[in-house]
């Protein structure tokens, strides 16, 4: 079985993916300014406008990620595309009874929701097809700018292989802290890495002594 490990920090959570998308501002604009034509209830149009005017903070806080919230643009367009599907349709209705059109908005939400958590993990699957350290392009989700993941594959086909990628992840490790701290991050911990351990080492070991930091 490949395991996957993605290095770097999760930032604080402050926005969420969907209004990294170039046709959010505008689509967003239109759904909030016509929320009073679309209940016959006074008390649906603040409910919803709140839940539109707090979409992508409140994403952020349902995503309950444990690896950096970062998407790339195809999979960001894909589920962009869908929650505009969903919501046009919603808007193209006549007037609602009492409580239904800021439910729908939630089933909307909690969908765009499930969509993004999974558009963010495959996009780390790659690495399952890959040995040693593997980069791609994203949009981080915090402020919309361009990044990049780092991860490591442990899809390897021998063992010349293996100690070649946890080579090249000890290398990078210390080149990224060093970069951070001016100092070594070559530790005891670390020690299950490297040779003579690399011949008796599982993948089960090698994730756990990884993730330990």
């Amino acid at each position: 079985m490949a395991l996957l490990l993605c290095l770097g920090l999760t930032a604080a959570l402050a926005r969420g993916c969907l209004h990294c998308h170039r046709n959010f501002s505008e689509k967003f604009s239109f759904y909030r300014h016509h929320v009073n034509l679309k209940s016959w209830w006074v008390g649906d149009i603040p409910v919803s406008g709140s839940l539109l005017t707090y979409w992508s903070q409140d994403t952020m806080k349902e995503l309950h990620l444990a690896i950096p919230a970062e998407i790339t643009r195809e999979k960001l367009g894909q589920v962009a595309n869908a929650v505009y599907q969903k919501m046009d349709q919603l808007y193209q209705g006549k007037m609602y009874f009492p409580g239904y059109f800021p439910s729908e908005l939630r089933a909307i939400f909690r969908e765009q929701v499930h969509l993004i958590q999974n558009a963010i993990i495959e996009s780390r699957i790659d690495c399952q097809r890959h040995c040693g350290i593997f980069q791609y392009e994203t949009i981080s989700c915090i402020n919309c700018t361009d990044s990049h993941v780092v991860c490591f594959g442990y899809n390897c086909e021998s063992s010349v292989q293996w100690e070649t990628a946890v080579q090249g992840l000890l290398l990078y490790i210390n080149n990224w802290h060093k970069q951070d701290t001016n100092m070594s991050l070559v530790s005891p911990s670390f020690t299950c890495l490297e040779p003579p351990h690399l011949a008796n080492l599982t993948l089960e070991t090698a994730s756990e002594c990884l993730t330990q930091h």
